[in-house]
């Protein structure tokens, strides 16, 4: 009797379906405001060169010669041609002038007209808000609902140095409740209109503007009774001190939609705060992106973690969210330094995101 033939060919199967490569959410981007004496073509043409996927330029990039700001069909042509990705527009400087001019500093002087600057600070006051407005409008024509800035000091000079001096009160003041006030009162106007165009106002944390911590934003959020509009724009080269950047981002990560890539050091045995302006002289230095303090992987990986590139791309419709390069130096060439700082983002912080645990896959 003949044994049964026992059929070893294994069963015809289908090979495992492949998953599809993990993507990068990102895309490197720089910063315009340091690029001022290059017209809109000149800065783009330079991002371009350097390996920029987009750009952000400033709102002095978006003016004609006359100080009327180009209309959104000459912004759009000029990303166009460049094929570069529109990644907002910096506005810090009118910001500054409009939260600041009340006090009647000499430091909104630079990014105002000198007619302008001959004006009252009611006027001028005024004058700020009127062209942010007509700024938003811009904005939401080419589609941009993020605008990086920051607010000035609405709580006067005293606060601002983040000394004692301006937390005394007295019968007759307290400048944290005049502030509070102030704040709420002047930005009123600006913040109604951004919602309205359904943008938000991304404030860079920062020593001497309006909120200079975590918590100073938080408050203003507070006082604003939530606002939506208040958002942040993540720039770690401001945590130096002592609330350092992992504290300050977690603590506001569900604001943060916009973001800077920036580094600094800390030279030692100097005081942070000192009169000296150069800035070679300084303790604290701005530095080109791979040789700073900051590990800036981390501070992607934050970005990450608090839903960065996630709200990003939610609010604007994009596919991936941008890493905008402001490298700077008081030794390194400007350009240099920023071209630098862009192919450092595209070599090391575009990295594609994980879809699940690294431990996936163990003892499959």
């Amino acid at each position: 009797m003949k044994k049964k033939q026992i059929d070893q060919t294994p069963p015809q199967t289908q090979p495992p379906a492949k998953a599809p490569p993990a993507q990068p959410c990102f895309h490197p981007s720089i910063e315009g405001a340091q690029h001022g004496p290059k017209s809109l073509l000149e800065f783009l043409d330079y991002a371009k060169m350097s390996g920029a996927v987009g750009a952000q330029p400033s709102n002095f990039h978006c003016q004609k010669k006359d100080g009327r700001l180009m209309n959104a069909k000459e912004v759009k042509e000029a990303f166009d041609i460049a094929e570069l990705r529109l990644d907002g527009i910096s506005a810090h400087c009118p910001f500054w002038v409009h939260t600041t001019a009340w006090t009647g500093s000499p430091t909104i002087r630079p990014f105002i007209p000198a007619d302008v600057a001959k004006l009252s600070p009611q006027a001028i006051e005024k004058w700020a808000e009127k062209y942010i407005l007509k700024l938003l409008d811009l904005c939401a024509e080419l589609g941009v609902k993020i605008i990086p800035m920051f607010w000035g000091v609405a709580f006067g000079w005293e606060v601002a140095t983040g000394y004692p001096w301006g937390f005394w009160g007295s019968d007759d003041y307290n400048l944290i409740v005049e502030g509070k006030e102030r704040f709420v009162t002047k930005t009123a106007k600006i913040r109604r209109h951004a919602n309205s165009n359904g943008q938000s106002l991304a404030h860079e944390i920062h020593p001497g503007t309006g909120a200079m911590c975590a918590d100073d934003f938080l408050e203003l959020v507070a006082i604003c009774q939530g606002d939506k509009c208040l958002t942040v724009n993540a720039d770690p080269s401001h945590c130096w001190e002592g609330e350092d950047w992992e504290t300050r981002f977690l603590k506001v990560g569900h604001r943060i939609c916009a973001c800077h890539i920036k580094n600094f050091v800390i030279r030692r045995g100097l005081p942070l705060r000192m009169m000296e302006p150069a800035w070679q002289k300084r303790a604290m230095q701005f530095v080109d992106l791979p040789t700073g303090q900051i590990n800036l992987a981390r501070y992607v990986e934050l970005l990450i973690h608090v839903g960065y590139p996630q709200r990003y791309c939610m609010l604007t419709g994009a596919k991936t969210a941008p890493l905008i390069v402001e490298a700077e130096s008081a030794y390194r060439d400007l350009d240099a330094t920023s071209a630098n700082g862009i192919q450092y983002v595209l070599n090391n912080l575009c990295f594609p995101i994980a879809t699940g645990s690294f431990e996936d896959g163990m003892g499959a």
